[in-house]
């Protein structure tokens, strides 16, 4: 390619960041072009050369009273940041995460500049609650690139945009990667292999020192709800397990919180911040407790069976709940199409029940093995044979965005 390619770009959170700067990085190798970028992102993307044209901690946005206190400001970057684009005509239009924010930005765009590409990273949840917005994505998304395996087929029956599945960025993540060799070295040792059939293990492999990982969630509302059922589960399980290890991997601004909502445990869990202690973590748990999420896909594609839970707060329970259309809110489940883990709900996030699911995943049995291998299923239906980034890239250029 003779010119630079110039992309526009919206990275919502950070996860958007990282696979932007898959994608531009794939794009780079394989056009052997200049890469100007023009947006909104953060590190891994100013590292690439973006001045972000507003701080992207305006848009990473959590709840209804934080939206409407900066609507004024959410509304002024709309009409400013598709001015910019649509002068500075860039080659396309890249938008990950945010989608109530970019979404308003690309629709805009598309009125002031119909001619500019505009591609989605990662697809809303739309086979989860408000399906019309499939079809209403067909009028300014030209491509979707999706990350879960079942939702090109979704979107073509909700008559939503072309949508190509380019894999998930955890499959070719090197510490998720080393976490799961490590998890299937251990089970083997243990008798409890992924492909094992449900043979009895060892007796030391059943009282033997186990690690369970706490995981309420990342935002702060989600963990003043889980934390004092978590507490009281895991006072029960440390009553079956004396010997069991506890580690709560968090955030670093949140870990001050947490420190002072475990300060009264019997025995408070051991509590990191860093990513790389995070893996290891995942590498050496036997089980794991956490809030709904994408932690659970971590966790699944890790080979750590889990229960997850889930609080909804006063709008979420009134407002949203009664628009899900799906059976289930784990990734898990939903991707291999079958109850792998167990998931509670509201008022059924109780301490006994939480505890007694994860005293029967912590030793040989049913019920760990049938996670283990559900996890193994999930790994097959999700591979892809080349990393997210280079099959996002090759998208994009097959779709004559790019020369």
């Amino acid at each position: 390619m003779s010119r630079p390619l110039k992309i526009a770009v919206i990275a919502g959170e950070e996860s958007g960041d990282l696979l932007a700067a898959d994608i531009i990085t794939a794009l780079q190798h394989r056009l052997k072009a200049d890469i100007q970028l023009i947006g909104v992102g953060g590190a891994p993307l100013s590292a690439m050369g973006l001045n972000s044209f507003f701080n992207r901690e305006d848009i990473a946005l959590m709840g209804v009273a934080e939206v409407l206190k900066k609507l004024p400001r959410l509304l002024c970057h709309i009409f400013r940041l598709s001015r910019y684009f649509a002068g500075e005509r860039p080659d396309f239009l890249l938008i990950v995460d945010s989608p109530d924010f970019t979404h308003r930005v690309a629709r805009r765009l598309r009125k002031l500049a119909p001619s500019i590409p505009i591609i989605q990273y990662v697809a809303p949840s739309v086979w989860a609650w408000r399906p019309q917005r499939a079809k209403a994505m067909r009028s300014f998304i030209d491509l979707l690139l999706v990350i879960l395996p079942f939702e090109p087929q979704i979107l073509a029956k909700l008559d939503g945009p072309k949508a190509v599945y380019v894999g998930h960025r955890l499959l070719s993540y090197p510490p998720l990667q080393q976490a799961w060799a490590a998890q299937k070295e251990r089970q083997k040792k243990h008798n409890l292999s992924l492909s094992d059939s449900g043979k009895a293990a060892s007796k030391k492999s059943e009282t033997g020192k186990k690690t369970l990982l706490l995981l309420p969630g990342s935002r702060l509302s989600e963990i003043r709800h889980l934390m004092p059922v978590f507490g009281e589960a895991v006072g029960q399980i440390q009553g079956q397990h004396p010997a069991i290890t506890v580690i709560l991997p968090t955030l670093p601004h949140l870990a001050a919180k947490i420190r002072a909502l475990t300060a009264d445990w019997p025995c408070p869990p051991h509590i990191i911040t860093d990513e790389e202690e995070k893996w290891q973590a995942f590498a050496k748990a036997d089980a794991a407790l956490a809030a709904s999420g994408t932690v659970s896909l971590e966790l699944a594609l890790c080979a750590v069976p889990m229960v997850l839970t889930y609080k909804a707060d006063w709008f979420a329970t009134k407002f949203i709940l009664p628009q899900i259309t799906i059976w289930s809110a784990a990734l898990p489940n939903i991707i291999a199409d079958e109850p792998l883990v167990p998931e509670y709900f509201n008022e059924f996030v109780r301490p006994g029940m939480l505890a007694r699911q994860i005293h029967r995943l912590l030793q040989p049995g049913a019920a760990r093995q049938a996670q283990l291998q559900g996890f193994e299923k999930l790994r097959r239906i999700m591979q892809t044979e080349k990393a997210a980034g280079d099959a996002a890239a090759e998208a994009v250029i097959a779709a004559g965005f790019v020369a």
